[in-house]
């Protein structure tokens, strides 16, 4: 039965003394911290027979309750709501991430973004391009209400794919759900104008004036990258007012706010840097499309998968529109076929180099939605997560362009590509059907050869290797009760020699604390691990330690999680012993630290036995 967080902050702030004794509280990564003016007056035997209380730990005036991972946040904010409390810790702003960091950081929060909406996004896709290719062979039957109403099912998905990514953004961010999925729904509202329409005429565009700032009355109908960053904005609102309104007021004046000022920004400075990205990218585009010998097109087929991340690849109606009215010839298929069929055969070559049968499962479908035209599963689901496929694809795009282009192929409308692009290419079938193989078949074999995805033998599954370097310290001897006695499950200590900490698998972090000295990871075979920095360093309120994780973010064996710097907890008197433990002991039949004295990142540390039926059973 899952812990009631409220009935459990209720009985620990009952057994505290109730306000009248409280002083301070706050959390750490697995433990609620109180400083109380009387230790007399508090109840410990109450605290610990308290449902959801693993232990207590009595100080002077300070009792540390054990609570755990995960769930120790979650009865502190009730606790909090109890108490009344306004002072308490939260987490200060990310600390700044350097350059050379941020793009696989963002590659890594797309990814996990989409995940969760895949099923949707590739149900979408392949349904959109089945019935387009129904309704193209069989003219009468796509005037039909049958057709009509499976085209608005099949279209919702991505239609409003704004809305989804929104939702799952909010989750990764930690913010309020509904407030992200208002803000998706404000960014697609019937009032504004679509922004397919607003690329081929932009005539039909108007402003609001907001407060001296022009807000376009455009929808973001297959945007990404801005939708993310607003929501990422919108959370950031969110925490900030929560820590800074009082409790009276915090139910509906922070909801208030956050939406507000965060449509502001959204609309009014981050939309429009989107649009001015876009007219670049289209004056560019028809510089690039005037050089000879197809190096033009061979460029532009590169860069195309790129505009589709970003969200910005509907403006090329624009061309399209441009190309039909000047000669009827419709040049800019060479490049959109040549790269969504690329798209769609490096996530097929995934599908047959691929080891793990959930990257298979997505890798199939997502790869027939892109060869119908549809390739946000492709690129998003496979081929963005491992780059390689992204890559190749790319390049099968460039040179099937290329291709295209001097041979000549065109198309006398637009609207569809890919595997349906016969059917508006029939003049130059054959030299289309040459461009699609080129490109296809370069991304194919390509990523054939260059990805590959690897399968841990039963012994690295079994492995939870060291996240750092350093002195090896038997539990018994960590300089903290609550873990040397075990009370929040088996594992290690290190003494730090080097600054950065580790994943030690593959996995899932499934925590990060408030002020970014531990965190928590999970694997597959469902071992919860916690990495804990330093005894008593929550009271640094993250001074001297910057995470490179969030939550909810897939990490590989080796990534950095945290830096830390221990020549400032040195300084500060701080131990810098690192806790390693498997949180979910319980569930596992062994967990054995492998006997060293010294040890360095990356090594064997800890050997454990999951028990799989357990574990099943608990889903």
């Amino acid at each position: 039965m899952a812990l009631n967080y409220r009935e459990c902050a209720g009985n620990i702030y009952n057994a505290l003394g109730k306000n009248e004794n409280l002083i301070r509280a706050e959390h750490c990564a697995t433990r609620l911290r109180v400083i109380v003016k009387d230790m007399g007056d508090v109840n410990v035997e109450k605290l610990e027979e308290t449902e959801g209380v693993q232990g207590v730990v009595k100080g002077n005036d300070q009792l540390q309750i054990i609570i755990g991972a995960g769930t120790v946040n979650k009865v502190y904010h009730e606790f909090r709501r109890i108490a009344r409390l306004t002072e308490y810790t939260e987490r200060k702003e990310e600390r700044r991430k350097s350059i050379s960091e941020l793009p696989g950081r963002m590659i890594r929060v797309v990814g996990n973004v989409f995940i969760p909406i895949l099923p949707a996004v590739i149900t979408a896709g392949l349904l959109m391009g089945i019935i387009e290719a129904i309704g193209k062979c069989a003219p009468g039957f796509a005037k039909s209400d049958l057709y009509n109403w499976i085209e608005l099912v099949a279209n919702t998905g991505i239609t409003y794919l704004p809305v989804l990514v929104a939702i799952s953004a909010t989750r990764l961010f930690g913010g309020n759900l509904y407030l992200g999925g208002v803000i998706g729904l404000l960014l697609m509202h019937k009032s504004l104008l679509t922004s397919w329409s607003a690329a081929a005429t932009p005539a039909m565009v108007n402003y609001w004036d907001v407060l001296g700032v022009h807000i376009r009355r455009v929808n973001y109908q297959g945007h990404v990258i801005p939708v993310i960053i607003g929501i990422w904005v919108m959370c950031k609102i969110e925490k900030w007012m929560h820590q800074h309104m009082p409790e009276m007021m915090d139910l509906f004046i922070t909801p208030l706010v956050t939406i507000l000022v965060t449509a502001f920004l959204t609309m009014g400075m981050i939309g429009p840097v989107f649009v001015k990205m876009e007219n670049w990218i289209l004056d560019i585009t028809r510089f690039t499309l005037r050089l000879p010998l197809g190096i033009g097109a061979f460029l532009c087929g590169a860069a195309y998968p790129l505009t589709v991340i970003f969200g910005t690849h509907h403006m090329f109606s624009v061309l399209e529109t441009g190309m039909l009215a000047e000669n009827g010839k419709n040049i800019w298929i060479a490049v959109s076929s040549s790269s969504n069929f690329a798209m769609s055969m490096a996530c097929l070559a995934v599908f047959f180099r691929a080891k793990n049968k959930k990257t298979k499962a997505v890798a199939l479908p997502a790869s027939m939605s892109a060869a119908l035209g549809i390739t946000e599963p492709a690129i998003f689901g496979i081929n963005l997560r491992y780059i390689r496929p992204l890559v190749c694809g790319m390049i099968g795009a460039a040179f099937g362009a290329a291709a295209g282009a001097m041979m000549g192929v065109y198309a006398t409308t637009y609207g569809v590509t890919g595997l349906l692009g016969f059917l508006i290419t029939m003049d130059c079938t054959r030299e289309y059907c040459l461009m699609l193989l080129i490109a296809g078949g370069t991304a194919f074999i390509l990523t054939g050869i260059f990805w590959k995805q690897t399968v841990p033998s039963e012994e690295e599954r079994n492995m939870i290797y060291a996240p750092v370097s350093g002195e090896v310290i038997s539990q018994e001897q960590i300089p903290d009760e609550t873990f040397a006695m075990g009370l929040l499950g088996k594992g290690v200590g290190i003494l730090p020699s080097q600054k950065e900490i580790l994943a030690p698998f593959d996995g899932t972090v499934i925590m990060t604390t408030q002020t970014g000295h531990a965190v928590a990871v999970k694997n597959a075979q469902g071992v919860k691990l916690m990495i804990h920095v330093g005894i008593d360093t929550v009271e640094l309120e993250g001074n001297g330690f910057q995470l490179h994780v969030t939550d909810g973010e897939l990490v590989k064996k080796g990534q950095k999680l945290m830096t830390v710097d221990l020549k400032l907890l040195k300084e500060k008197g701080y131990n810098s012993v690192t806790s390693i433990f498997v949180t979910n002991t319980k569930e596992m039949k062994e967990v054995i630290p492998i006997a060293k004295e010294k040890i360095k990142a990356g090594e064997p540390l800890i050997r454990v036995e999951s028990n799989v039926n357990q574990l099943n059973k608990k889903g």
